[in-house]
């Protein structure tokens, strides 16, 4: 008798060990249980979950990377253009707040082939998006900005522009976005943009004006691995601000762009800048601002 008490008196360990652990596999099958819709993203994308609450509230890390139509379709800022933003890296924080509206807060890196100055361009957005499963519908503020751009260079291709947007002596930019998505399958959909912004422009520049108003309007397309966008921009300079030219003066142009991701990782773009445009630029010792030559474009990039 004395032996069966104490080797029930040992067992009391390991018998709370085992209530402990099957109340932790309760709680971990109770959080599996929970719809995943919000916990990842299918690729390219990629989203971690850092904290979920019993009431659907979930913080998440994100990243994705992109290039070519898809990045301008998905990201990429008003003053960039496809040639200009040749590979798009994206980080930040999606907070959801159950119901389908969620927030976020992100910075990205866009490096380019073509553009001269520093080869980098630093973004932030801060924005919401509602997301009713068919269809979204997000808003946010951004800026962009290029470090150690006081180096006017020549252009490394002809046609090809010395800076972003066409202008050699771009500084930075600041945007309201709206951008809206309409499934129309699990494989396909439609995407709609529309920003309003400001470009800066570095003091003393050839065009003799401080910032530009621009506007842009996208309609993108994609069905499985093939997408494609179409972006109409117009820029004119800032009313009521002296310079070498009247706030009545315009530079219109359409872009467009093809992406097919390929089944290894790799993605293949072809398209072209400035299709169709209208408005005459100035003549500068760099060239014409801003560039509105045609340039078509072919891009191939592979992650390793």
């Amino acid at each position: 008798m004395r032996r069966l008490s104490a080797l029930l008196i040992l067992l009391l360990p390991l018998a709370a060990a085992g209530q402990s652990v099957s109340g932790d596999s309760v709680m971990a099958e109770r959080l599996l249980a929970q719809p995943p819709d919000q916990m990842t993203e299918v690729e390219p994308g990629v989203m971690v979950p850092l904290w979920r609450g019993t009431d659907g509230r979930l913080l998440a890390l994100k990243a994705d990377r992109s290039t070519g139509a898809d990045a301008l379709r998905k990201n990429a800022p008003l003053s960039l253009r496809v040639v200009d933003a040749a590979s798009v890296m994206t980080t930040g924080l999606q907070y959801g707040l159950g119901s389908g509206l969620s927030a976020h807060a992100e910075i990205s890196e866009h490096s380019s082939w073509v553009n001269n100055q520093g080869s980098r361009i630093l973004g932030s957005e801060v924005g919401a998006t509602y997301d009713a499963g068919r269809y979204s519908l997000g808003l946010s503020v951004g800026a962009t900005s290029t470090p150690n751009n006081n180096n006017v260079l020549p252009r490394v291709l002809p046609g090809a522009a010395p800076g972003i947007d066409g202008l050699s002596s771009f500084d930075s930019s600041s945007q309201f976005n709206a951008r809206g998505r309409l499934a129309l399958g699990n494989k396909s959909g439609i995407d709609l943009g529309a920003s309003v912004g400001r470009i800066h422009l570095l003091p003393g520049n050839l065009l003799g004006i401080n910032a530009l108003d621009q506007k842009a309007l996208s309609f993108g397309v994609d069905h499985g691995p093939l997408s494609g966008v179409l972006i109409g921009r117009t820029m004119q300079p800032q009313a009521g601000i002296p310079g070498n030219f009247s706030a009545d003066r315009r530079w219109n142009s359409i872009d467009l762009g093809v992406t097919w991701r390929l089944p290894w990782r790799g993605s293949l773009s072809v398209g072209a800048q400035n299709l169709w445009s209208s408005g005459t630029p100035a003549n500068t010792p760099v060239g014409p601002e801003p560039d509105q030559s045609r340039t078509p474009y072919v891009q191939y990039h592979q992650d390793l």
